[in-house]
């Protein structure tokens, strides 16, 4: 079957100004053969009104010109369908086009898109929502809350609603169980990942993949500031190893294992994130994994 082509472009996520890329997207998809269309994206989420057009049409491949969450509300609203799915990174973070080595430059990553390559990518539920890459409980949650009610974009915003948080955030109670294994803790934050990028290149998980049914668990636990500081540096350089579930210290300052499932109480009601946009917490949070769940083309 003939690829065809439908680009949804978020106007407002990241900081570039789009206001040339549909002019790209024309030009070079033109130029490389293939019809298409485009659509922009929708404040609601949900795009289950392209699915009859998609039908009728025959389109074989969604782009999503957006951030993380733009490509976590499209997947989430076509992922059942028959389809590969492309993106062209341009929010503030873009931790799954960089988790799969999708670049940020426009053109190489249409290349990328044209060449059609797609690998099966696992997502996950948390509480039946949605989530392409990660989760995040407690101080990072508290971050892209401020983040997202900021109207400045970008890494340095973000860097500094981190820093501001950071020195002011609290820790929760917790007890995360999984395979017959219950962990007590109090915590800064934990991290779900399925991802290996939180962001910008910023890897919180660096032993996640997007393919191997797994979600990467890492729980900074409760200490001073300080030594946060620095095992958080640990764990973003890759210092900290895997520790398997059955013999976990409970008492250790990070806590780093994998798992398909988690359930997690969390009586504090830590604020929560799901792709990096805000979400309702609970005081019971389920995740499970979802196998094999959409197609992401990847060079």
């Amino acid at each position: 079957m003939q690829r065809k082509l439908i680009y949804i472009v978020n106007p407002i996520s990241g900081t570039k100004n789009k206001t040339s890329l549909r002019d790209i997207i024309e030009i070079n998809t033109v130029d490389a053969g293939f019809d298409f269309a485009i659509y922009p994206s929708v404040e609601s989420g949900d795009y289950s009104f392209l699915i009859p057009i998609i039908k009728e049409q025959q389109f074989t491949d969604v782009v999503i010109a957006g951030g993380d969450g733009t490509v976590n509300q499209v997947v989430n609203s076509l992922g059942k369908m028959k389809l590969q799915f492309g993106i062209l990174p341009c929010g503030s973070g873009n931790g799954l086009a960089f988790s799969a080595g999708i670049p940020k430059n426009y053109e190489k990553a249409l290349r990328i898109i044209f060449k059609g390559k797609s690998n099966w990518c696992d997502a996950f539920l948390v509480n039946e929502k949605f989530a392409c890459m990660l989760c995040g409980l407690g101080f990072d949650a508290q971050v892209a809350y401020d983040f997202a009610n900021d109207p400045k974009r970008g890494l340095t915003t973000y860097i500094k609603k981190a820093v501001s948080n950071f020195f002011i955030a609290k820790t929760y109670p917790f007890v995360l169980s999984t395979h017959g294994k219950a962990i007590k803790t109090d915590a800064l934050f934990i991290s779900i990942a399925n991802s290996n990028q939180f962001g910008n290149n910023f890897t919180i998980a660096p032993k996640a993949s997007l393919n191997d049914g797994l979600l990467d668990i890492v729980v900074m636990a409760k200490q001073n500031k300080l030594s946060a500081l620095l095992h958080a540096f640990r764990q973003v350089s890759g210092y900290n190893r895997l520790q398997k579930l059955e013999v976990i210290n409970e008492n250790a300052s990070v806590l780093y294992f994998q798992t398909d499932e988690i359930k997690i109480e969390n009586p504090g009601l830590a604020p929560i994130h799901i792709d990096g946009d805000p979400a309702e917490t609970k005081k019971k949070i389920s995740v499970a994994i979802l196998k094999d769940s959409f197609r992401l083309i990847c060079p």
